[in-house]
Order: C-alpha cells, then structure tokens, then sequence
C-alpha cells in the first residue's frame, strides 16, 4: 500500500503515546501537514502547539528532554533546520534526548516550491557532534524506526516524505540503526539509496537487466552512523558505485558514502541529487523527471556510465 512517510509517522507515535507516557509531541503551526495531528487528537495534554516559532519549539523540546521527557518536535524539514543555531547549542551540545522530525523532503514535495523544500538538511544535521540521522524509504520502515526512536538515547533527526512512497519492506522487517539492507543482487554495479529514490533504484535495478546490466540496490535508511563495512563490501564487489538522493550532492549520502570510500577503499562514485542548485515549483513526477531522479532517469545515468 503506498503511503507517505510522515502519516506512517504520525500514526505510529500515537499508537505509540499509549504505552509510553513519557512521550510528548511539539509543532509549529504545521500539525495537519507534518501529520502530528493524530497525536494531538489522542493526547491532547502531551501535545504543544507553539506557533510559527521553531526556535522557542526547539528550546522547549530540550527543555523537555531533560526532565526525563522524549519530545517529538515537528516542521518542515527545511524549516526546523533552518533554525541551525538552537539546534546546535540546545540540544547538540547538551545531548538531548529530542527527535526532530523534518517532513516535506527533497523537491517530492511538488508545486509548493523550493521555499518549502528540505534540500540541504541532511548536510546541516550530520555536521552536528550526538546526532543520528536516518532517512526511511516506505511505510514499513518509517514505523520500525520511530518504534526504535523512543528507546534510543540522544538527538535524532528523521526525514520524511510528503508524497506517498510504495512499499519497499515485507511486513516482517526489523529495523536495524546504522545497518544498510542490500535489496537486490548484483555485481555491474551498486547503488546506494535512501527515503524516496530507494523504490525508484529498484525499479531501474528491472530496467537495467534488459541491458545485461545487474544493479545491487541497498537501502541506506541511517545516512549517520553510516554503514561503513556493508559500503566497502559492496565497492569490493561491484565495479561501479552510484548513489541516488532527494537532497544536495553536497554533504548528503554522496558525501557520506565518498568520505567512507576515499579512507577504506579508493573508488570512483556517481552521486545522482541535486548539484548545487535550488529546487523549484511542479508535480513531483515532473520534477523527478528533470532531475533525473525518477527510474528512467537513474537507469540512462548507470548506462552512461557502465560499459
């Protein structure tokens, strides 16, 4: 069934909220959008509204963590971590236990335009000493995290999708942090994907086999701590490495999956993202078709590239 990332959230921590009382969820006047709504509706006293104010959000949420609370603090994505400052010094520095939860991912998002595009999250939040980032490619897999959120222990950032992603993990899945899960065979080459273009790689991965071509496709749902040994076996195996992501070339999972191959294993890697442009207005299908994000577009670069 597809389903976007951010209602899988928003109807996990509310079931959730019944057996963990010490949860408690903040927005920023974006509840129906960031699907926190369902949360504020069953637990309307451990819900905090805090207006169009996500530095205060922020603070609070701290605040909160050190008094033995496990706040979920919610906006867009490029909206709370725009607010870098507060992140860095309130809950960074001090190691407190919040998970900030950034929907409205990548140029997925569509006609709302880069205004509301989270594009350079990712680099922001993996900077940061503490955090653990983690990215979710389906429903499945978006309720298995947030299910391991609430026993983890100091900050996380979790990044979400508007627009509804098919499903990648069978219902039996269990969820892993920092471990990549390689989802196809193959040794032509690899490509590292994460959140929405984790079901598009697949779809290229069938593509490509009608060019002789075999494509290991591997899920890489934490982009920190990264799965070091899984990408240099990978590199090991395949003769080439691509990575594929909703979000900047720069500082995201290219850059993770370079810096681990430039100090383990020297090799040549393909980022497929977006280079160090701004997104812009249009359905998510269109846009996912410029940029080459879509599985026709991720299937034509590999081609290029595999002789």
């Amino acid at each position: 069934m597809s389903k976007s990332t951010r209602l899988a959230f928003g109807e996990e921590i509310a079931e959730l909220g019944e057996t963990h009382q010490e949860i408690v969820v903040l927005d920023a006047d974006l509840s129906k959008s960031t699907m926190s709504q369902i949360f504020a509706a069953k637990f309307p006293q451990r819900f905090f509204e805090m207006g169009i104010e996500e530095a205060h959000m922020l603070g609070a949420s701290a605040g909160l963590s050190l008094s033995g609370k496990i706040p979920f603090c919610c906006s867009f994505a490029c909206f709370i971590t725009g607010r870098y400052d507060t992140i860095r010094i309130s809950i960074a520095y001090t190691n407190a236990n919040v998970r900030l939860i950034g929907t409205h991912a990548g140029i997925g998002i569509g006609e709302d335009g880069t205004s509301q595009m989270g594009l350079e999250d990712v680099t922001l939040m993996r900077a940061l000493p503490n955090f653990t980032v983690c990215q979710p490619c389906d429903e499945i897999e978006t309720k298995a995290l947030i299910r391991y959120s609430v026993e983890h222990k100091g900050p996380m950032y979790i990044r979400l999708t508007r627009q509804n992603l098919d499903d990648v993990n069978p219902k039996d899945y269990k969820f892993t942090i920092g471990k990549g899960v390689q989802l196809t065979k193959g040794n032509d080459a690899v490509i590292f994907s994460t959140g929405a273009l984790v079901s598009e790689s697949l779809k290229a991965s069938k593509n490509l086999k009608e060019h002789g071509i075999s494509l290991r496709v591997v899920n890489i749902h934490t982009i920190k701590p990264i799965d070091q040994d899984l990408i240099v076996q990978c590199a090991q195996e395949c003769s080439h490495v691509f990575t594929a992501e909703d979000h900047t070339i720069i500082g995201g999972l290219g850059s993770a999956v370079c810096e681990v191959l430039c100090e383990k294993y020297p090799k040549i890697v393909h980022r497929i993202g977006l280079n160090d442009v701004f997104g812009e207005s249009g359905s998510p299908s269109d846009l996912y078709k410029k940029y080459g994000f879509d599985a026709e577009g991720i299937t034509k670069t590999i081609l290029s590239k595999v002789k």
